[in-house]
């Protein structure tokens, strides 16, 4: 705008009859541009300080908030001869959760991972089980059967507009009213029992030979993926269908049998760890610090190498953005901290490491030094202890009266949403799939298999993750039905040891990270099933 001005006036102050007139205009409007774009904004204009000193300034509050909230939080509890640490841990639990690994565990810590145990077997069974019946419904909702339609309908609108906390009472209340725990209860010659004290059934657990047999199934899978990739270069070459699924499973279910026939081949691994246990013992703590340090600051050097890689160009490195700087400059800030954090603020850690690897491997050489000849999976029948009081014995696979309430409601509730769902990701699939599907031939069923599914499947998954994620978290909902999970658990540890803020921060790290892999795994299985254009 201001060198339109300049040559505007130039023009009209200096007359264009004269010769050299228009040159006059001309090189001094070159100038004034020149002049205009040589000239740098004030720093408090310029967008990229801004930028980088508003993120600054954030950081700088919200750490020295934190840092003050943990100091008065600190000093509030040795003004009130409380000790603000975390050794309460190592001290003794003083209560009995109700079910777990472990039902008189010796300290806190052990109490507080029992409760943790059970929130994840709790979680990871209400995913799978969600999923599986939320993609019946939701298939059932598209049916073109009129029962299987308006029934999953029904499902659906009814479930998901109920709040889940009632219906965890509605299903506690109901299984409390079934009938009384005896001997003569149980179903299909005992093997099933289905009583106001909860459910067992048949128990299948990992036997002693188990580790020989899995590493034995590790060794086979790499045969299996080089037998996949042969056959689907033979399908790419021949073509028609080479049944490659089929033939996988076959040859999967042969190599388990193989396995679990010559699995004591593999107890020649037992002194090899014993071994390992021993070095790793010895390993010195400054030795261990110097590993961690070098692993932090290899991570974020491979991190910025592969971030550098992602914006090369044909005609070399692309220039990068202040975002760009800012992510390379907070790996290597990140990489900092953890070398500070394993030599001053935490230096036990490597101690941990060193003992919990030492274990690892100890336990990994009695497991596989004493399992010669041992079945890699075993299984028992429930029972029933019939002393003075009538209960379940710790033969089967048992599942208290808060545990099933609180799994039925959270799966239920949950799989109303994702039969929603997934019905909206079959919907997104364009019509014209179904149709090419149906001209070459294939079924109703092989048409949603191979073709609708997969494809709506990329539009599900995120959405999915959130549903994986809430049923997460619902899972503190325990609290409700009397169930030890790790907020049961948790609260009866700091009312026993008055460390209130200290639970308080396991509870947000264990879900934190519990919800972070979550979504890692979601957001790489999404990123698998993305299209991958040419």
């Amino acid at each position: 705008m201001c060198a339109s001005w300049v040559i505007a006036l130039r023009f009209f102050d200096s007359p264009t009859s004269k010769p050299g007139g228009i040159d006059r205009v001309t090189d001094t409007a070159q100038s004034s541009l020149a002049h205009t774009a040589g000239h740098k904004p004030p720093i408090w204009r310029n967008i990229t300080f801004l930028k980088w000193a508003v993120q600054i300034v954030v950081l700088a509050l919200v750490v020295g908030a934190f840092w003050f909230l943990a100091k008065e939080a600190r000093q509030n509890l040795i003004d009130k001869n409380l000790d603000p640490s975390f050794n309460f841990i190592e001290g003794p639990a003083n209560f009995q959760p109700g079910e777990g690994i472990d039902t008189q565990p010796d300290t806190a810590g052990r109490a507080l991972w029992v409760g943790m145990v059970n929130t994840l077997r709790l979680a990871g069974l209400g995913i799978v089980a969600s999923t599986i019946l939320g993609v019946m419904v939701g298939l059932a909702r598209l049916s073109n059967n009129w029962v299987a339609n308006k029934a999953a309908g029904i499902f659906i609108e009814t479930l998901r507009n109920i709040p889940v906390l009632v219906q965890i009472i509605l299903w506690f209340a109901i299984i409390s009213q079934l009938g009384k725990l005896t001997p003569e209860s149980g179903k299909l010659g005992g093997s099933f029992f289905f009583t106001k004290k909860g459910i067992s059934v048949p128990r299948i657990f990992l036997a002693d030979g188990f580790y020989q047999w899995a590493t034995l199934m590790l060794v086979f899978t790499a045969g299996l993926l080089f037998t996949r990739r042969k056959l689907h270069a033979k399908q790419d070459r021949e073509g028609g269908n080479q049944r490659i699924a089929t033939k996988l499973f076959v040859l999967t279910i042969v190599a388990a049998v193989v396995a679990t026939i010559i699995n004591p081949i593999m107890s020649f691994l037992g002194p090899v760890f014993d071994e390992i246990s021993d070095i790793w013992g010895d390993i010195p703590r400054g030795l261990m610090q110097t590993a961690l340090s070098l692993i932090a600051i290899a991570g974020a050097v491979e991190f910025i190498r592969r971030f550098l890689n992602s914006r090369r160009t044909p005609a070399g490195l692309a220039k990068l953005d202040d975002d760009d700087w800012f992510r390379m400059i907070f790996a290597g800030v990140m990489a900092m901290l953890a070398v500070a954090f394993f030599w001053k603020a935490w230096p036990g850690l490597s101690s941990w490491i060193i003992h919990s690897g030492s274990d690892f491997f100890g336990v990994a050489g009695d497991k596989f030094g004493g399992g010669r000849g041992a079945r890699p999976f075993d299984a028992m029948l429930p029972s029933v202890t019939d002393n003075n009081i009538t209960n379940y014995a710790k033969t089967g696979l048992t599942m208290t009266v808060g545990f099933t309430a609180l799994f039925m409601g959270l799966v239920f509730y949950t799989a109303s949403f994702i039969a929603e769902i997934v019905r909206g990701g079959i919907l997104a699939v364009p019509k014209g799939q179904s149709e090419a599907a149906a001209a070459v031939g294939l079924s109703r069923s092989q048409a949603l298999r191979k073709v609708i599914l997969p494809q709506a499947f990329r539009v599900v998954m995120p959405p999915l993750g959130n549903q994986y994620l809430n049923i997460t978290k619902n899972t503190s909902l325990a609290i409700a039905v009397g169930l030890s999970d790790v907020v049961q658990v948790g609260q009866s540890v700091y009312n026993k040891n008055n460390q209130t803020l200290a639970v308080f921060a396991i509870w947000i790290a264990f879900f934190l990270s519990l919800s972070l892999t979550i979504s890692f795994v979601v957001n790489t299985i999404n990123r698998k099933l993305a299209i991958v254009e040419r």
